[in-house]
């Protein structure tokens, strides 16, 4: 027979714990102790297993009724309420640096290792400290204002604003698997210090470019250093890309060097054309580290590429202040002077840096777009850097080096 309100108010507790029944497997638990606890008989898998449903009278007879119907309806698609509910718990629970490292998990493969390493450092000494043993739902606005603001104490504005950009992707994560109910850093757009965007330096006077190169020509420090800085004009592909560079992505005869996409920024691989100069360069430097995994192999280990600060303190070693340009500095110049002196397609100097260009139906080309152009640009561009050095004034003005 079915349980009745006034049944259920109606049961005391006697000298044995008492069971009553409603139906389909739900029933009121009444203690020696006192209280009356729902719970709900089941079979999943074969076992016989008990559901919590609540107590009573904070959850009434048809409160009950519908939570026993809601779980009876998992069993039927074969789902175990108990576990579902353990899960959510845990879920429900989970700390910031759990999701945080879970969503890392998910997409460092997606990013450049050099990227993935700065996400995890600013996660690591900026907000696992204060956050990171916090409940992910339970973090508010002005929990994250508050080691952002100590972010900027620092004077570090753009790694403030950084962080607070990774935060609001670790946030949306935990929305999307149920461990969060809404982005904090949403509610802070506006609170954080306004960052004065700086441009990276770059030379794009042909006369002072002339100055620059012979400069680099001329650096006495090791043969790999020298060589990465007399190639970095030459193919001015993003300085990590460089430094990575693996002798097994490098046909010397072919002329060609194909950065893998996943080194890429964009991640998508590139071919960059290699000219004589770029190819007699390496030819000079394959003799000394030919055999080995990186092209520019690091000074303490063949087995790691240079570090990201080596062709930067060369520059800074023969003189060229970091006002005058950076390694970054020479996509820049090759970007102004490719179009502005020597008057080639924007679209094959943007395929050539490594920029996502599409075509006309909104789809990126493939890294071979344009190659036979791409090849002949190169090749110009390394004439026009050899003339550059032998005579900048011929040359500043164009020098009939022109596409």
């Amino acid at each position: 027979m079915a349980l009745t309100d006034a049944a259920i108010r109606k049961a005391k507790p006697t000298t044995k714990p008492r069971k009553l029944f409603d139906e389909r497997g739900l029933f009121l638990f009444v203690p020696l102790t006192g209280g009356k606890l729902w719970r709900l008989k089941y079979r999943f898998a074969g076992k016989e297993k008990l559901l919590a449903l609540g107590s009573y009278p904070e959850v009434s007879l048809a409160d009950a009724r519908e939570r026993r119907d809601a779980a009876r309806k998992l069993v039927a698609a074969g789902v175990d309420p108990s576990e579902q509910r353990r899960a959510e718990k845990e879920a429900s629970g989970a700390s910031f640096e759990q999701v945080a490292r879970e969503w890392l998990s998910k997409f460092r493969e997606t990013w450049t290792d050099s990227h993935t390493e700065t996400v995890v450092s600013r996660l690591e000494q900026n907000v696992f400290p204060d956050l990171g043993k916090k409940v992910t739902r339970e973090i508010t606005a002005p929990d994250l204002l508050r080691v952002l603001r100590r972010i900027e104490t620092r004077g570090a504005n753009e790694t403030a604003r950084r962080v607070r950009q990774i935060c609001g992707q670790v946030f949306r994560y935990a929305i999307a698997t149920g461990r969060a109910d809404r982005d904090p850093s949403a509610d802070l757009r506006g609170a954080l210090a306004h960052v004065q965007v700086e441009h990276r330096t770059a030379v794009t006077d042909p006369k002072k470019l002339a100055g620059l190169l012979r400069v680099l020509d001329g650096y006495d420090g090791s043969l790999i250093v020298r060589c990465a800085l007399r190639l970095a004009p030459l193919v001015f592909v993003r300085p990590g890309e460089l430094r990575k560079a693996e002798w097994s992505e490098i046909n010397l005869e072919t002329g060609q060097w194909t950065i893998p996409g996943w080194r890429m920024k964009m991640r998508q691989s590139l071919t960059v054309p290699l000219s004589r100069q770029a190819t007699a360069v390496l030819r000079e430097l394959q003799p000394l580290t030919g055999d080995g995994k990186y092209v520019f192999p690091s000074a303490r280990s063949a087995s790691r590429p240079m570090s990201d600060n080596a062709i930067l303190a060369a520059m800074r070693r023969s003189g060229i202040p970091k006002e005058e340009t950076t390694g970054h500095g020479f996509r820049a110049t090759a970007r102004t002077i490719l179009d502005e002196v020597l008057s080639f397609r924007v679209d094959l100097i943007e395929h050539q840096l490594g920029h996502a260009v599409k075509d006309p139906n909104g789809r990126a080309y493939n890294r071979t777009a344009f190659l036979p152009e791409r090849i002949a640009m190169m090749q110009q561009w390394s004439d026009f850097l050899d003339e550059l050095k032998a005579n900048s004034n011929s040359v500043a003005e164009g020098g009939g080096l022109r596409a």
